[in-house]
């Protein structure tokens, strides 16, 4: 079933890569450039991050991100063929050599661009230049947003290119730097701590721009769900925190160090979006807003769907009529639910050691236990479902689907398998007020 949805994303992906490159939108950025300039008025740091190496062309993407999003506005007359212009040619992260470099340019599938690319995405979606695919959409009108309205594509620009667009290249820096570290490379400059480097800027960026970025997400849905300390958002301080160690984990050989690093900030990149999507599909049954919160909740969702989706597989109970949610699991954990007694507690308890040690709440005797199976005999029903949660989510988001406005929705029991592979807690995802 995992194999077949993929195929069918690729499929429909793969569609709007021709689509584009019949429009002569196929283009790229040459990331073999190893100039380096520095821009007028930037400092050495950006937040509480001090960099190692140049990455001033980098940081200066993240204008053009405030400015597809004030082109794509209401405000900007929903000039959506301005907002494509700065996405593939450039506005403000100019070169030596006069052309510029684009956010289109990292997310595209040009040889010169993303293929390849360190972020995992291309290969859950089944395609090069997945992340580009997705903000074509929006930009055109096609695919998930094809017959949206003004209000769902503005929706979709401003938030897939600062979220599903920055956090992709960002991970994806993060992972380039490991690779270079763990082949012995790294000089500040050409090396693994200069990818580290733009993995901030990418996700920050310059101070006098980072309302823009992915960093600024973390500070506004912390506020949200009230996982702040001090109002300063606790996603954020470990985020800043594991890029400074990072940093120096790299620039001393320290492989255990940098690669928690990592961990960390994917972590928290999780505990954001998953806190931007449980607010907005929450909103959903808004009477005038339902479409705006729902195009929200698809963007944000895209920034950690190819993250999450492999830890919200399910099994289906026949008595309860329920799922329980194994995380990344497979079909025979569906027959590993056992009644036993708990050693902690001494009751009763549906326990299943092969599914992450998970205990089906749910079942209160022996029966109910026994109401899980891979293929339940006579009908032959499957009782396995993989990325379940995830099937779930895309059905909530999917913007061509009018019958989903008008319900407030709780998802967050799709995410818990996820929540747990990260070592998410309850206290680290908070409370929508």
């Amino acid at each position: 079933m995992k194999m077949n949805n993929k195929k069918m994303k690729g499929m429909t992906l793969a569609l709007l890569m021709m689509v584009a490159a019949l429009a002569g939108c196929i283009g790229g950025d040459d990331e073999a450039d190893t100039e380096v300039e520095e821009i007028t008025g930037m400092d050495a740091s950006d937040g509480g991050y001090t960099y190692a190496s140049n990455v001033d062309n980098h940081r200066s993407l993240m204008k053009d991100l405030c400015d597809i999003k004030a082109a794509a506005s209401s405000d900007g007359g929903y000039n959506f063929a301005l907002a494509k212009e700065i996405y593939v040619n450039g506005s403000n992260a100019q070169k030596s050599d006069g052309s510029f470099r684009t956010l289109f340019g990292f997310a595209s599938a040009d040889a010169l661009g993303a293929d390849g690319k360190n972020h995992g995405y291309d290969s859950y979606y089944g395609i090069s230049g997945s992340v580009d695919a997705h903000i074509m959409a929006a930009m055109d009108g096609t695919g998930d947003f094809v017959n949206a309205s003004n209000t769902v594509r503005y929706q979709g620009i401003a938030k897939l290119t600062v979220n599903m667009g920055m956090v992709a290249y960002t991970i994806h820096e993060l992972n380039t730097a490991m690779d270079k570290a763990n082949a012995g490379n790294v000089d500040n400059d050409s090396g693994a701590p200069h990818n580290w480097d733009e993995g901030w800027a990418f996700f920050h960026g310059p101070d006098e721009d980072w309302s823009c970025s992915p960093a600024y997400v973390m500070k506004k849905r912390a506020a949200d769900f009230g996982t702040t300390t001090n109002d300063v958002s606790n996603a954020l301080t470990a985020t800043e925190t594991a890029m400074v160690d990072g940093l120096a984990a790299l620039q001393a050989g320290d492989s255990d160090g940098y690669t928690a690093a990592v961990d960390t900030v994917v972590k928290n990149l999780v505990i954001t979006y998953s806190q931007a999507v449980l607010k907005y599909t929450s909103k959903m049954d808004s009477n005038d807003s339902a479409e705006k919160y729902q195009a929200e909740g698809y963007a944000f969702w895209k920034a950690i769907e190819a993250l999450v989706a492999d830890h919200t597989d399910a099994c289906y109970n026949n008595q309860t009529h329920g799922m329980a949610w194994i995380g990344a699991g497979e079909a025979s954990d569906c027959d590993g639910f056992s009644w036993v007694e708990s050693p902690s507690t001494g009751e009763m308890v549906c326990y299943n050691m092969g599914a992450g040690h998970y205990v089906y709440a749910a079942a209160t005797n022996e029966t109910i236990c026994n109401g899980f199976a891979s293929v339940f005999p006579g009908s032959g029903m499957p009782g396995y479902y993989a990325d379940y949660g995830a099937m779930g989510m895309n059905g909530v988001l999917n913007l061509d689907d009018p019958s989903q406005l008008g319900t407030s929705y709780d998802v967050s029991a799709w995410l818990t398998g996820a929540w747990a592979h990260f070592g998410i807690t309850a206290g680290d995802i908070g409370t929508y007020s």
